[in-house]
């Protein structure tokens, strides 16, 4: 089965988690292709109807209808696949990703005339801003009924999109729920990114040793992972406590632990996906020895936290640490100092941040 992914602001990170989805999922990753933030990929199964929701950097997911030169993809353009709607009244937009757009585009023209569908084309004139700095576009008008996609130069896919993920449906649950921490918080996006690439199963168990008041844990449970979190701030504990009370998840799918992570005792878990303390919220670019003093304190800080629970992890250790901004660049913490430290080995390193964010994320994830 061949899908197409769009992928969000951060490809490379978004790539990393479409690609640790598949293989937790054990759906082989058969074939795949990128052209800006479309990921066509062959898979070994079909994907579920809802599996965009549990991607934190996928915008939507097509389903590829037909496939082959420009001859056969123009001649093959199914009639029936193509509106799902009723009465004869189309909005539509076409994705390209493909030097072939304007012949598929009056092809879509053709057909829509030839069943009398009075059929209008949006352009793609919203913009997100990539990690990279260029810009993409999205659909900005909420009056579509089908988007289409064209992907490919000399073998060429044409599908339409049959997922996307529900923003609205994010937001609510994350500004809704009783405790937030507005600059501490982690968002349910990057929560979600974090669980893929840990590789964490349904019914296994997650274990995140700076939980706050838990976000990774109720997106965790919101895909029936069991879950263990501890925070030595007791605030954030009652915090978390309160929120996963409020989702009504069973109690006996997770555990709160107020304690301190270097020290605190657990009997087992499959993963740990985290995000530690990144240092004080900063108004202004700090000098490179204060930074470098904020990312030693950080690295001594991670090395605690793993060789106290690295026996008792089964899978992958993801965490987020501080990607500072000194001048015009960026610095990270010493990587090869944690990995000598811990023994552990180094499978994605991936920066996550904004233009003007001054502490950013780099995201790891290492294993045995």
């Amino acid at each position: 089965m061949k899908y197409l992914f769009v992928l969000g602001r951060n490809i490379e990170l978004s790539k990393a988690e479409v690609f640790s989805y598949f293989e937790k999922a054990k759906n082989p990753v058969l074939e795949s292709e990128i052209d800006k933030n479309g990921l066509l990929i062959e898979v070994a199964n079909p994907l579920e109807n809802n599996s965009v929701d549990f991607f934190g950097g996928v915008i939507s997911i097509g389903k590829v209808l037909v496939s082959g030169n420009l001859n056969e993809v123009l001649n093959g353009i199914p009639k029936g696949d193509l509106y799902s709607g009723t009465g004869n009244k189309l909005n539509y937009t076409l994705w390209d990703f493909s030097k072939n757009y304007g012949e598929i585009l009056k092809t879509l023209k053709e057909k829509f005339r030839n069943e009398k569908l009075k059929a209008t084309l949006k352009h793609l004139t919203g913009n997100v801003k990539m990690q990279g700095g260029k810009n993409f576009e999205i659909p900005s008008s909420k009056l579509i009924d089908e988007e289409y996609f064209v992907f490919g130069e000399e073998k060429i896919y044409f599908g339409k999109i049959s997922q996307r993920c529900d923003y609205s449906s994010l937001e609510k649950r994350d500004m809704k729920k009783p405790v937030r921490r507005e600059s501490l918080a982690i968002s349910p996006r990057v929560a979600k990114i974090l669980i893929n690439l840990s590789g964490i199963k349904s019914d296994e168990v997650l274990l995140d040793p700076f939980c706050g008041v838990g976000a990774i844990l109720q997106e965790a449970l919101i895909q029936k992972i069991k879950v263990i979190g501890i925070d030595k701030d007791k605030n954030a504990i009652s915090g978390a406590r309160q929120n996963l009370d409020w989702f009504k998840f069973d109690k006996k799918d997770y555990e709160l632990i107020n304690e301190d992570s270097s020290k605190a005792k657990i009997l087992e878990a499959n993963a740990i996906a985290t995000e530690p303390d990144l240092g004080e919220t900063l108004k202004k670019i700090p000098q490179k020895k204060d930074a470098q003093k904020t990312l030693e304190k950080f690295e001594n800080l991670i090395v605690k936290i793993i060789n106290n629970f690295k026996n008792k992890i089964s899978g992958r250790i993801v965490f987020t640490s501080p990607y500072i901004r000194v001048g015009k660049k960026r610095v990270k913490c010493d990587i090869e100092k944690i990995l000598e430290k811990t023994g552990l080995n180094l499978i994605y390193e991936i920066p996550e941040f904004r233009e003007n964010q001054i502490v950013g994320r780099m995201i790891y994830v290492l294993d045995k």
